[in-house]
């Protein structure tokens, strides 16, 4: 692999380097799930890197470099699995894109997904605290004086969203299954739904420790909950799990814990360095920290 370092484990693998490289190396209809969280365009800045996807001026250039990584997806995808991609819609901001507004990440992940040959599959809501949105952001759309004082410019908060994408085959040849025992019949109903209302949203792995250096102005951990359901919905026992955009490691610790295999890249170095940690210690069976 071309990369900075690698981490080997039992049933995982762990790479420090662009995804664009790693994933070259990936044998063709090896990946049973790729499940991930990309930069949110030119929203955050991880690191000060020109190979990291956040540090793109606009939605356009991040694309740009996105679709160096979309086909090699579809190329490593079994036939007839699925994708999924953790996003969401972006704030625009007068000052610097003109108008204020709602730019439609998701639908700009879609069309570029199809173009690459998947097919578009499904799509779940995750249900946001507009209350918390506020206190966090300070959008003037959501609050409450700003109702009062010319409700034209109020908004709804900003969901988040698992977009699902299937590599079509003419005959699936490794089917997902389930059984009554492990998937009881209410718990598809709840994860049938378009929307989870009940995703906690403080179950993530711990961030702070990968806070190390001034480049770093946001870290957005992969919520478990989201991570727990696709992999349990759309992978059997034993598959590839794969998130190119690996963070501090939340797909792979879900993964492991699920009975699944893991395979993961990651640019930042001090993300790269607690993923393999906690990848390590929940080998060892050791108790993890969590928020």
């Amino acid at each position: 692999m071309k990369c900075e370092a690698m981490e080997i484990g039992k049933e995982f693998a762990l790479y420090c380097g662009d995804s664009c490289d790693i994933i070259k190396e990936i044998p063709s209809d090896s990946i049973g799930l790729s499940v991930f969280s990309p930069p949110f365009s030119n929203l955050y800045t991880y690191s000060d890197s020109w190979r990291d996807m956040g540090n793109t001026k606009d939605s356009d250039e991040f694309f740009d470099h996105f679709d160096f990584l979309i086909p090699e997806l579809y190329r490593v995808i079994m036939p007839g699995r699925l994708v999924a991609v953790h996003c969401k819609d972006l704030v625009k901001y007068k000052g610097r894109d003109g108008q204020a507004g709602i730019y439609d990440f998701p639908g700009d992940i879609i069309r570029h997904f199809e173009k690459a040959g998947f097919q578009y599959h499904s799509r779940v809501t995750i249900w946001k605290d507009p209350v918390i949105e506020m206190q966090r952001t300070k959008a003037h759309g959501l609050l409450y004086k700003q109702l009062r004082k010319d409700s034209s410019y109020s908004r709804n908060g900003l969901a988040e969203y698992m977009v699902i994408f299937r590599k079509w085959a003419d005959e699936d040849k490794s089917p997902i299954t389930h059984t009554e025992d492990e998937f009881p019949l209410d718990q598809w109903q709840e994860w049938a739904s378009p929307v989870w209302y009940t995703v906690n949203q403080t179950r993530v792995l711990n961030s702070n420790i990968a806070r190390d250096d001034m480049d770093e102005k946001h870290i957005c951990p992969f919520q478990l909950d989201v991570v727990e359901r696709s992999i349990g919905l759309w992978s059997n026992p034993g598959d590839i799990v794969y998130d190119p955009f690996n963070g501090i490691g939340s797909t792979g610790y879900m993964a492991l814990k699920m009975g699944r295999r893991y395979l993961g890249s990651e640019l930042k170095r001090a993300y790269y360095e607690w993923a393999v940690r906690y990848l390590r210690e929940l080998e060892n069976d050791e108790q993890l920290s969590l928020f």
